[in-house]
């Protein structure tokens, strides 16, 4: 697959102005619930509407969605409002009923972007589709996982593609339901310049209160565009109440939301800016030397432990070393998440330095 600029065909035959707005409830309650929020939808920047017709969860028991009951539901939204309509589908059945249904988008959530199978057998059944499909990054980060996705579909002469970030899960407890890891992203965007790429600020934050600062963060890196979700009622919605909006907040974030030139066309902005990052290349320099210079004292030490006997992890050691960079980071405004992050992982290169040494 290569990048072409026909991956965005389809997004450009919308005719925008300002990014992709895709909006609705995490999940289609009642027949009313979903005119009422469609049509509350209906004159924002909202163009497609969302709601979840089939929603396995984590764990059994809890609200699994209506089924395909739903899909009328959404068809009569869209014979009302004239927004487009998009759901998730996670086989070859529900992409057979969801065709049946007119619906306008697909999207291919993450807990199915992680499974070469079923990803065949959804790409198997919409082949030739010019239906748009969107694919979810898969649970874990792993980019390459995500493009085979893409790829798969791509194969199957799919081509109106996009995909959506919506963040990656992690054991460890952080301020995010799932973690943006807002490289791997950017990764791919500077694989497939074309490629349409929407954040889903919902499932990364887990909460609403910062879908706003994540919304922002992605328009800064030129994401094309956002899927919110939407309920009248967010605190009484059947599944991910604390992560949806109402629709009068998403109109206003819209509204709030700045819209980033990708190049400035000021010459003095332009000189100042090629300053700047004249400047970050000289320190990204002298970051790569003086790891180079840690991971030779972590050799010495690893050499050092080989010839007495000693054990490569030393854990007071390394929580002392935590707790003082912790510190010393939070004096130079670097946040406790970020020192966390890339301490471990140079704690991590130097053990596999150590290990290879006594192990030789």
């Amino acid at each position: 697959m290569e990048n072409k600029k026909e991956l965005r065909n389809w997004l450009d035959a919308y005719n925008l102005d300002h990014p992709l707005v895709i909006a609705g409830p995490c999940s289609a309650e009642t027949e009313e619930q979903v005119l009422k929020i469609a049509h509350q939808l209906k004159d924002s920047d909202a163009t497609v509407f969302r709601a979840g017709i089939w929603k396995p969860r984590t764990r059994p028991g809890n609200f699994e969605g209506v089924g395909a009951l739903g899909l009328k539901w959404l068809q009569k939204a869209k014979e009302e409002t004239g927004m487009k309509i998009t759901t998730e589908v996670a086989n070859a059945n529900h992409v057979e009923l969801a065709l049946k249904h007119d619906v306008d988008i697909l999207w291919i959530g993450a807990r199915t972007t992680v499974s070469p199978f079923i990803v065949q057998d959804i790409a198997d059944a919409l082949k030739g589709t010019d239906k748009p499909v969107l694919i979810k990054n898969p649970v874990n980060p792993d980019l390459s996982l995500w493009l085979g996705a893409v790829e798969r579909f791509y194969t199957n002469d799919i081509k109106n593609l996009g995909v959506i970030h919506r963040g990656f899960s992690t054991y460890e407890k952080t301020r995010y339901r799932n973690n943006p890891e807002w490289q791997v992203a950017v990764d791919l965007q500077n694989r497939f310049p074309d490629l349409p790429l929407i954040l889903d600020p919902s499932h990364i934050a887990g909460r609403r209160d910062i879908i706003f600062d994540l919304s922002q963060t992605a328009l800064d890196l030129n994401y094309d565009g956002l899927m919110i979700e939407t309920h009248h009622d967010p605190d009484n919605a059947w599944s991910d109440a604390a992560q949806q909006i109402t629709p009068e907040t998403l109109i206003k974030y819209t509204e709030d939301l700045k819209i980033r030139k990708e190049v400035g066309d000021d010459k003095a902005y332009n000189n100042k800016i090629n300053t700047l990052r004249t400047q970050i290349d000289v320190v990204d320099h002298q970051l790569i030397e003086m790891l180079g210079k840690r991971m030779n004292i972590a050799d010495d030490i690893g050499q050092l432990k080989k010839e007495h006997n000693v054990a490569v992890l030393q854990s007071k050691r390394w929580n002392e070393i935590l707790g003082k960079m912790i510190l010393q980071g939070e004096e130079k405004n670097l946040s406790e998440e970020f020192i966390l992050r890339v301490f471990k992982a140079i704690h991590q290169e130097s053990i596999n330095h150590q290990e290879k040494i006594i192990n030789h």
